[in-house]
């Protein structure tokens, strides 16, 4: 008996493949059009709408002297303030 490949069988294959792929990711973080908000001072509110303008799932606010991760997630916003709140950097990861 020869077993022959039905368009069923050969549609369910591709499907599966198609499920052990790496997914993209629509919510990867992107901060270039962002660059203009460096020297603002932060608050709360700003921190908000710089995540959702970023694309970014999350989001860390880093003082000067604070300890973080190395972790890389490019689903992360970073804001680098100075010692008096204001933005000196943006970045993912």
């Amino acid at each position: 008996m020869v077993l022959r490949p039905t368009l069923t069988g050969l549609t369910l294959l591709a499907l599966l493949a198609g499920c052990s792929s790496a997914p993209t990711d629509s919510t990867q973080c992107n901060v270039e059009h962002l660059q203009k908000m460096r020297g603002k001072q932060i608050d709360g509110n700003l921190v908000d709408e710089l995540q959702q303008d970023a694309n970014a799932s999350t989001v860390r606010v880093l003082a000067p002297g604070d300890r973080s991760t190395r972790d890389f997630n490019p689903q992360r916003l970073n804001i680098d303030i100075d010692e008096n709140e204001v933005i000196v950097r943006l970045s993912c990861g």
